[in-house]
């Protein structure tokens, strides 16, 4: 339990944070979808419902261009300092190769040199992550995917194939046998160790990963056209939403530099 004076000074953190979001929603031109992708690269908070409902945005042309810009921004950005928005815009762009508009690989063939590099990234955080590994293994399927135009036309028909089995396959619960079994297997993008050798299970592990992001989705886009056309009732946020935003994440350690400024305004 923190003291009053340190829950005061993050309650009136969050709610500034917020007024801020709202004002740049109705006063500029950014869009939810912009936000969402800014906000997702910077802070670390990438998970497959968020990459879904980016990657379905891609679709409408004015959100592609937004998506993209802040993507290469994010890339041309990397170094060893201010690693993770760069490591971020990759764990997205992978997504968005996958289960995005056909034109992303061709969009991000400039960027292969600053993805070459990323290769040769080396970090070990102080839990023993091997950050660099998950980078090279990433970056090199990036690669594959933006190089090999067979390959990608493979990865973005299992990607479909997936989707229209979670479709029929309908919700799981918490008894379904399948969930009992992966629940512990599956992770997002370099929060494990497993550095994509977990090959036996891999279509039931994403299986998983592709209905949560279906079951919620509709509830991501609802709450960002809240957003919009209530700002006020936006503002109201519970000490409980305050502290439910503070997780436990590899990319929040305080010792770390984050990449917290906003690169809507550059």
């Amino acid at each position: 339990m923190g003291s009053p004076l340190h829950e005061f000074k993050k309650q009136a953190s969050f709610f500034l944070k917020e007024k801020i979001k709202t004002a740049r929603l109705i006063l500029t031109d950014v869009t939810p979808a912009e936000l969402l992708t800014e906000e997702a690269t910077n802070n670390g908070n990438l998970d497959t419902s968020i990459m879904g409902v980016i990657s379905r945005a891609a679709f409408e042309v004015d959100d592609y261009w937004r998506i993209v810009e802040i993507l290469h921004k994010r890339l041309s950005k990397f170094d060893r300092e201010t690693w993770r928005a760069s490591y971020n815009a990759l764990v997205l762009l992978e997504h968005l190769l996958t289960h995005g508009p056909q034109r992303v690989a061709e969009e991000f063939a400039s960027d292969k040199n600053v993805i070459e590099d990323m290769k040769n990234f080396q970090y070990f955080d102080d839990k023993g992550f091997n950050w660099g590994l998950s980078a090279k293994k990433l970056s090199e399927r990036i690669l594959r995917l933006i190089e090999d135009e067979t390959f990608l036309k493979e990865e973005k028909a299992r990607a479909r194939k997936l989707t229209r089995e979670i479709k029929g396959f309908g919700s799981f619960n918490q008894s379904s046998s399948i969930h009992g079994t992966f629940k512990d297997s599956f992770r997002p993008y370099g929060t494990c160790n497993s550095q994509y050798n977990a090959d036996i299970g891999q279509q039931e592990i994403e299986l998983l990963a592709l209905n949560q992001a279906f079951t919620v989705e509709k509830g991501v886009h609802s709450e960002l056209e809240k957003q919009v056309k209530d700002p006020k009732s936006w503002l109201k946020k519970s000490e409980s939403s305050v502290n439910a935003i503070e997780e436990d994440h590899p990319f929040c350690n305080d010792h770390e530099h984050d990449a917290t400024s906003s690169l809507l305004s550059n």
